[in-house]
């Protein structure tokens, strides 16, 4: 899932975001858990998005899932499915649905009815076929849908009764359960507040006024500025231990340490690394660290001229000094990157090594029949890292082996949509995974149909590559599926598809009044089992 901020005048954030929260943001009432994130979610409507941060707001709050997975593990287990069988061929996947579970009540939708087969087979079948009613709302895709081949795997979605759901696979699929797990995948809408919003010709409501059945039930949103939750009183898992979430949008990193050492948040998400150094010696916030299954990379757009080039993008990674990379924007919390797949991944090559040969660089840049074009590096604007730094240090080691680049910097929703499209020629990202799985990394990011669904923003298609990760997503044994990896990061290796950056170290700045929170494998942060003292 992509990792997204923004950020902002620092006297104007801080204004703004006190404004907002009111008297939450300075005294907490008791229960009230107030989360200094890093950026807007793009909306609710999980099934749309494939930021990080939007994940936050929606899929660890308002929406449950099939399945889910233990917390701070890979592991999966039941949600909204108790049970499971499969069939013998790998192609059938029966679940056994959960009794008593219900749907928010909120000023928009009051069901009449608890969750049954009917809301996953709308779920469902609302992201997956283009004729259902509702599929229209996204007005650009499903990009982690399509970006995973379900479209094509998932042949139909049947009711067997109010409390059993049979879902027919085209082909074997090993990572599919831990796919019903993952948020943009397998969260469950409400079937009767989405017939309710067709009949009101309102369907985009369900962007604004979501409805789920998960820990957190919405109130409202201030743009840029709050989110506001209630605790969910008929919750299946458990009701929350606090009663309010607040996430409090803080878009200066800066701001965010002040309101952190003021105790207006009790919580940052995605602290930079610098800014962790200020809280060595306060004795009300400790800063969490995790090596989450997280990957920052460089996308070159290999449909562009000279970048189609293998040789001009082999020089693109030659000519990176990756040390001082890591020094100048992570302040030395990370680690060279050479696969796609981060180490604490199954599958991960460690025989792959990092790339820097700078004469070597400029001989490939001249091979290439480089002309001298300058070529545009998309960054976004600001980040949990400095992007606009980060961005000119590529430029400069570029510049060195003779490559012209410009930095451009976007807003980043808008850069996420322009460089699906291809319309960049070089940016640079940060995935972290989020089923536990190599195909999470590859099939979404790097497979001939993520071009198409927009989630491939290398366009590189590789057919090798590509037979390779279906041939994986088909073998159960996990051996064969290991070995099947370790030979497509070869692949993607020698053809240079990506350049893998850095594995970075994520940090949660976490008050000491704060209990349960449990740093997660995927960098999601979930509140449901979180306490205040």
């Amino acid at each position: 899932m992509q990792h997204d901020i923004r950020h902002r005048d620092t006297r104007r954030c801080l204004l703004a975001a006190s404004l907002a929260l009111g008297a939450a943001a300075t005294a907490h009432a008791a229960g009230t858990l107030t989360v200094c994130t890093e950026a807007s979610p793009d909306g609710f409507d999980i099934a749309q998005y494939e930021s990080a941060v939007t994940n936050d707001a929606a899929g660890r709050t308002i929406y449950d899932q099939l399945l889910s997975f233990k917390p701070g593990t890979t592991e999966i287990r039941p949600g909204l499915a108790e049970k499971w069988d499969i069939s013998a061929d790998g192609l059938v996947y029966t679940f056994q649905l959960r009794k008593g579970v219900k749907f928010h009540t909120t000023p928009w939708f009051k069901p009449t009815r608890d969750f049954n087969a009917d809301d996953v087979v709308w779920s469902i079948n609302r992201v997956n076929d283009k004729k259902h009613p509702a599929h229209g709302v996204a007005k650009n895709g499903y990009v982690y849908w399509e970006g995973m081949g379900m479209s094509s795997l998932i042949k139909s979605v049947e009711k067997v009764n109010d409390h059993t759901v049979r879902i027919t696979l085209t082909r074997p699929e090993a990572p599919f359960l831990a796919d019903m797990a993952m948020e943009a995948i397998g969260s469950i809408y409400s079937a009767e507040y989405g017939e309710q919003l067709q009949k009101a010709g309102k369907l985009g409501d369900i962007n604004t006024q979501p409805v789920g059945s998960g820990p957190f039930v919405f109130q409202s949103y201030q743009k840029d500025a709050v989110i506001r939750y209630n605790a969910n009183p008929a919750y299946w898992g458990g009701v929350p231990k606090i009663d309010k979430l607040i996430f409090a949008i803080t878009l200066d990193p800066n701001v965010r340490v002040q309101r952190l050492k003021a105790g207006e948040c009790l919580v940052g998400t995605n602290m930079k690394a610098e800014t962790a150094g200020t809280f060595d010696k306060d004795p009300n916030v400790q800063i969490v660290r995790n090596n989450p299954l997280l990957t920052e990379y460089i996308a070159p757009n290999t449909k562009r001229k000279f970048l189609s080039d293998k040789r001009f993008r082999e020089a693109l990674w030659l000519a990176l000094d990756k040390k001082t990379y890591i020094q100048a924007v992570y302040g030395g919390h990370a680690s060279p990157a050479a696969s796609f797949l981060p180490p604490s991944m199954w599958g991960h090559d460690k025989t792959l090594l990092n790339r820097h040969d700078p004469k070597k660089a400029e001989q490939l840049v001249k091979a290439s029949g480089y002309d001298g074009t300058e070529l545009a590096i998309f960054t976004r604007i600001g980040g949990s890292i400095d992007a606009k730094r980060a961005a000119e240090l590529m430029q400069a080691d570029w510049a060195k082996v003779g490559i012209k680049a410009r930095v451009q910097m976007i807003e980043w929703g808008e850069m996420l949509k322009r460089t699906g499209k291809g319309e960049h020629d070089i940016t640079f990202l940060r995935w972290a995974g989020d089923n536990g799985d190599p195909d999470n990394f590859f099939s979404t990011n790097l497979a001939c149909a993520a071009v198409e669904g927009g989630g491939n923003k290398s366009q590189w298609c590789n057919k090798q590559f590509d037979e390779l990760i279906d041939l994986a997503r088909k073998t159960t044994d996990p051996k064969k599926r290991n070995d099947l990896y370790m030979k497509a990061q070869r692949v993607l290796y020698d053809d240079v598809g990506t350049i893998p950056l850095v594995y970075p170290v994520y940090m949660t700045a976490v008050n000491k009044r704060v209990s349960g929170y449990i740093p997660s494998p995927f960098t999601h942060n979930d509140f449901r089992h979180v306490s205040l003292k």
